[in-house]
């Protein structure tokens, strides 16, 4: 940053002065909001984020001289941050407050002080954290769901332009996609309840057993193998020798047996989600996702005005799944969404090219 002691301050600088103090604000609000949708330490931490934003808007003022006879707006951003925290108060305007964090002009700006551009780092640091606890509580089941919306537009595009393709009657395509679709949600839902149920299953086997807790207060004080029990669960030789002893003298004077209770073991259920969560989003999203290519179909388009319209529709369910993805994982929402364009379109134009090549060879 540079000294702006003997500087002269513009009247485009009083401008961004103010423009700055009312996106402080703007952004306190949204922490305010958000933290009279949560409870307790959710709801201090957001708390604290809004006195601090507040800090910032202080230093505005004194530079301004006081309040401006005239504030301009917020951007569009953080007018539609405001109205999503009022309304929603999800992950996604977590995700979306952590994203404008990262936007923040201070480190460029000669009137910020290094503390104010310090703390919009750690303030970009604190939302993602907030933001990730609530990703961890939806993970399970949104992976199945977007996973499942994906496949569904990607192998129904792909399985009506091919056919489309060689020239079959638009009857015989609709029937097609229509077939596709349920094939593919039944064998997405069966498929991730599976996948689900198996990985829940292999994390309770994780889990400290209480197999040997009665036997505890029988154990020899100073030759025994219960140390090696809590080695096997990430402790240090000296640490876990150490622990083996507490609680042995503990089982000898209470005769309970708290080795299960002493090490626990990270199995974080929470993210896998539920079995039969992950299996409906799964079997839904599939089947919502596949019914959109089939659309043209259904409504009585054919040949290449159908698969032109089918295409536009898949293309735009793509871009706003793949844009989903990409906020709730505070990265950039187009970068995500053209991927999955490109993904798509690939897969798709891959059945058509073979499509032509089957009805011009049957022809």
């Amino acid at each position: 940053m540079t000294d702006t002691a003997t500087r002269q301050p513009t009247a485009a600088d009083r401008r961004r002065w103010a423009r700055y103090l009312a996106e402080e604000r703007a952004e306190a609000q949204v922490y305010r909001d958000l933290g009279r949708r949560r409870d307790g330490e959710e709801r201090e931490i957001l708390l604290a984020l809004a006195d601090a934003e507040g800090r910032h808007e202080q230093h505005w003022l004194e530079l301004l001289g006081g309040e401006p006879k005239r504030l301009p707006a917020p951007s569009l951003g953080s007018r539609t941050l405001g109205w999503m925290a009022r309304r929603f108060g999800s992950i996604f305007v977590l995700a979306l407050a952590q994203n404008a964090e990262g936007r923040s002009p201070y480190e460029s700006e000669p009137y910020a002080t290094a503390q104010m551009a310090a703390d919009e780092k750690i303030h970009h640091e604190v939302v993602r954290g907030l933001a990730a606890r609530g990703r961890r509580r939806l993970s399970g089941t949104f992976r199945a769901a977007v996973f499942g919306a994906n496949d569904g537009l990607v192998s129904n595009l792909a399985l009506v332009l091919g056919i489309g393709a060689t020239g079959a009657a638009p009857q015989f395509v609709l029937f097609s996609g229509v077939a596709g679709l349920l094939a593919g949600a039944l064998s997405m839902g069966a498929g991730e309840y599976v996948s689900v149920r198996s990985q829940r299953e292999m994390l309770d086997a994780t889990e400290p057993s209480d197999y040997a807790d009665d036997a505890l207060p029988h154990l020899d004080l100073d030759a025994n193998e219960l140390a090696l029990v809590y080695r096997t669960r990430g402790m240090g030789e000296q640490d876990a020798h150490e622990r083996a002893r507490r609680v042995l003298e503990a089982a000898r004077s209470v005769e309970e047996a708290p080795v299960t209770a002493a090490v626990p073991v990270a199995a974080d259920h929470e993210v896998v989600g539920s079995a039969f969560g992950a299996a409906a989003s799964s079997f839904l999203f599939f089947a919502s996702g596949a019914i959109i290519p089939v659309l043209p179909w259904i409504f009585g388009l054919s040949g290449g005005t159908a698969i032109i319209v089918a295409l536009v529709l898949v293309g735009i369910a793509l871009v706003a799944t793949g844009a989903m993805v990409g906020l709730l994982s505070g990265a950039s929402p187009w970068k995500r969404g053209l991927r999955q364009l490109a993904i798509g379109y690939g897969a798709a134009a891959v059945t058509y090219a073979l499509g032509l090549l089957f009805g011009v060879t049957a022809g």
